[in-house]
């Protein structure tokens, strides 16, 4: 059991610039900020790391701000900042639901949604949006930024592409068209891991599915939004769903039991889309 922090270090950057040259120079160094997550692996005894980067106070990447018709999103926006964003809410309002349903008021002011990426769990509520919104994640380290497309981002179970002197410093949308719609199962609404949570964008010929809970990483369903484009029904595309996924059993549902869901929930957002 590892739930002590007598043993462990804290750095603490006044800048941004500072955050960076800390990530290049010293070594192992895990960044965190709200910790809702982390504070979870510490308090039962799993948390393996020692060397911490603290974030928090790093107001440049709070930012919430429109440019040249992209959405940019600092990856130490609460959930919060989220939910109260005229911005977000006007321009992806599929976020500003899937924020909601991220635990309790505690939760959702400390929560951050670079901290939900970057944790890389497939159950994630924020990822599904960031996938049907083809989201761009931008990472910087000491010597430049790159960008990189939301697909291309996790390489398998919390697992990604981001390296250890990067950090994740924003994500930048673009102007989404068509109808947006958010649904979350799980236990109980919010305060609870998801079972299966989904994201669309229902914009005609050319529809985006995304999906967590149901694979290893977030998922598009490409081969669903193929088969709708081609005017498929939705038992069809129901169908297509169910064999496109690979759920697994695990100690809050069943594989069976997800495939269900994701088909119901597809179903659900076809039904809205045309009313």
């Amino acid at each position: 059991m590892q739930s002590t922090i007598s043993n462990r270090t804290l750095l603490e950057p006044r800048s941004v610039s500072d955050a960076l040259k800390m990530l290049r120079d010293e070594a192992s160094l895990t960044p965190m900020a709200g910790c809702t997550d982390l504070y979870v692996s510490l308090n039962f005894g799993i948390l393996k790391e020692t060397r911490f980067l603290d974030l928090w106070r790093l107001e440049a990447l709070r930012m919430i701000e429109a440019r040249h018709g992209v959405l940019s999103i600092g990856a130490l926006a609460t959930y919060t900042d989220l939910i109260r964003s005229r911005l977000v809410r006007a321009r992806l309002p599929m976020l500003v639901a899937a924020a909601r349903e991220v635990g309790g008021v505690q939760i959702q002011n400390r929560g951050t949604i670079g901290g939900n990426v970057a944790n890389a769990s497939p159950a994630g509520d924020t990822l599904p949006v960031l996938a049907a919104a083809d989201a761009t994640v931008v990472l910087k380290n000491a010597g430049g930024e790159r960008r990189i497309p939301f697909g291309a981002f996790y390489t398998g179970y919390r697992a990604t592409v981001r390296r250890p002197d990067e950090l994740i410093v924003a994500f930048e949308i673009p102007t989404v068209r068509g109808r947006q719609w958010f649904r979350k199962v799980g236990t109980r609404a919010a305060q609870a891991i998801s079972k299966v949570v989904m994201a669309g964008v229902l914009q005609p010929g050319a529809p985006r599915i995304a999906l967590g809970s149901v694979a290893p990483t977030v998922v598009r369903a490409v081969r669903t939004e193929a088969a709708l484009a081609a005017g498929a029904s939705i038992a069809s595309a129901q169908q297509t769903l169910m064999d496109e996924i690979a759920p697994i059993d695990d100690i809050r549902s069943t594989a069976e039991y997800r495939r269900r869901v994701a088909a119901n929930l597809l179903a659900r957002m076809l039904d809205a889309s045309r009313t």
